[in-house]
């Protein structure tokens, strides 16, 4: 290692030693070390040769052996065993502008946060308000500094891509001579993550389009730019490729730019035992020029039915138009009221009215209230009285609005499986949600009783965001979903779909799964804002990927029907 490098090494062991609680004398040791090192105008290898780093004031004959492994092997073994007892994703925090080892000890021992996700998460609940040493200001701050780390990720959350996809799509749909245009990829088949944005056009002049393309004020870099495609770097940090094509190569353009590759290839294989030549500029039989529509004209000219964009992912699809029609997939419209809705009680930013209000704006008919329990400490849990005066408050207020409120609860999974309440609190809310908030790492087998138990508690309605998963945060925490899912047919626990766009869970996937097994879904916005009341938009999108249907999701009910299906749970 050269000098600069094992100067990053020391400030490390500081930082690492200072979580773990060490001796301060010890961490200032290895500050001053690093420090000494950084001002001496000599290189390393200078220092090392001639003695003379041993005599440099703050490098004692400890921290001297580790800078000469460090030199002589390009390691420390005592650096390594120490990085050890913390995962990789936390030292993405250190990147973060204006966030030292002090406050990422702070986060890391009261939040158990350990990486970017869940500090952009943490974030976004307004988590960090309450910590000692931040503020609104700071946490704003946090935020901006991971907005600029994730440019340079490349990867996106589905809600980030619909949103800049918007902007640039209403930009081009204001220049002249467009026919068509199409969001295509993985953001029309509403994948949670998304790379590129894909944008299809058919239009007379292509030429005119790319160069307006390319001149889009939010536009960072041009990356190519030609007469059928061009691509940029949008200062957001995503990637958006345009492709022009004529009005009747548009259908069959738009299909094989939607994707996925999979199903593509099984389409393709499929217009070839047909005797058809098939790809993104059109349809044949020999010499002879198939004509199409659109895409289910497409598929129709292949015997098989229409199949929507989201689920073309080759996991069972195509089998299934080969003998059925698609089924009618959920469109947002169906929904009719929303669940998992959290005030500035525990750790939301607007009022229980303000929210109340907005969901009834939205065209909602019911609103379920939910603030974290009291166990949730870090998003100010209510405890017993609080959720009795809560209570009394949202009886006031549904004397003011026509909007059915119904009274719940975000009640912690508690490690044994049990609810955060005595039954007594239990039985007078109308609903509660169940949802894990800690001890994560648990064995699968250990993790699923956890919340097999939960399930069979006579109170509990929903299981919240089900896997625990922060998307480009954290993994989810492993269960047997089959026995979960077994377990909320038998007692009829709906399982959540969280369209908090950081969660997405259950993913869509399991979504398939308890459909098959007959286990309703509800589409929950776990909002935190008033904006974040907007985000079930983006779990219709996994619910159609998870082939759900209107019946298959119970806040499709009115709010007569959602009474008495709450009723008749108790």
């Amino acid at each position: 290692m050269d000098k600069s490098q094992v100067i990053q090494i020391l400030e490390e062991f500081a930082t690492l030693l200072e979580l773990k609680s060490e001796n301060p004398f010890k961490v200032r040791a290895f500050q001053n070390a690093a420090r000494a090192l950084e001002t001496h105008a000599q290189d390393l290898k200078s220092l090392i040769e001639s003695g003379e780093l041993e005599k440099i004031k703050g490098i004692g004959k400890g921290i001297s052996h580790v800078i000469h492994e460090l030199y002589e092997k390009g390691f420390s073994q005592d650096h390594k065993d120490l990085r050890k007892g913390f995962p990789d994703s936390l030292f993405d925090l250190f990147r973060v502008q204006g966030l030292g080892a002090k406050r990422i000890k702070v986060l890391y021992d009261k939040l158990h946060i350990r990486s970017l996700g869940e500090l952009e998460y943490a974030c976004k609940e307004n988590r960090l308000l309450k910590l000692d040493g931040f503020g609104t200001k700071s946490q704003e701050n946090i935020l901006k500094g991971i907005e600029y780390l994730k440019k340079s990720s490349g990867k996106s959350l589905l809600s980030s891509a619909r949103q800049e996809s918007a902007k640039l799509i209403a930009y081009l749909e204001k220049q002249k001579g467009i026919s068509r245009i199409e969001i295509a990829g993985s953001l029309r088949r509403s994948k949670e993550i998304i790379g590129d944005i894909d944008i299809l056009v058919s239009a007379a002049d292509p030429v005119k389009i790319h160069t307006a393309f390319i001149k889009y004020p939010e536009v960072e870099s041009v990356l190519a730019h030609g007469e059928t495609k061009s691509s940029v770097a949008l200062k957001s940090g995503m990637n958006c490729d345009l492709r022009t094509v004529t009005e009747k190569e548009f259908p069959f353009a738009l299909q094989y730019f939607t994707g996925s590759k999979e199903h593509n290839v099984v389409v393709r294989g499929l217009a070839k035992d047909k005797g058809f030549k098939l790809n993104e500029y059109g349809m044949s039989k020999g010499t002879r020029l198939i004509p199409c529509k659109d895409e289910a004209e497409i598929y129709s000219k292949l015997g098989l039915n229409a199949i929507p964009p989201e689920v073309r992912e080759n996991t069972g699809e195509i089998e299934w138009v080969a003998k059925n029609p698609f089924p009618k997939l959920i469109e947002e419209k169906d929904i009719r009221g929303i669940f998992h809705v959290h005030s500035d009680e525990s750790d939301g930013n607007a009022s229980l009215e303000a929210m109340i209000e907005r969901a009834q704006e939205l065209g909602y008919e019911y609103i379920g209230i939910s603030d974290h329990s009291q166990s949730a400490g870090y998003a100010h849990g209510l405890d017993s009285a609080r959720v009795k005066d809560q209570w009394k408050r949202i009886d006031a207020l549904q004397k003011k609005f026509k909007i059915r409120i119904f009274k719940g609860i975000e009640s912690d999974i508690l490690g044994d499986g049990a609810l955060d309440y005595p039954e007594e609190i239990l039985k007078g809310f109308d609903f509660v949600i169940g949802s894990i908030h800690s001890k994560f790492n648990l064995p699968e087998n250990e993790q699923t009783r956890r919340v097999i138990r939960a399930i069979e508690n006579p109170y509990l309605a929903f299981v919240g965001h089900p896997t625990g998963r922060l998307l480009l945060g954290r993994e989810g925490f492993h269960l047997d979903m089959e026995a979960v899912l077994n377990a909320a047919k038998e007692n009829q626990v709906v399982m959540e779909l969280n369209a908090n766009p950081h969660r997405l869970d259950l993913d869509w996937r399991f979504c398939r799964l308890a459909k098959e097994k007959g286990v309703k879904l509800s589409i929950n916005p776990d909002a935190h804002s008033l904006a974040g009341l907007e985000d079930v938009t983006y779990g219709v999108g996994i619910a159609r990927k998870g082939w759900l249907e209107r019946k298959d999701v119970v806040n499709t009910l009115s709010a007569t029907e959602m009474e008495k299906y709450l009723t008749g749970r108790k």
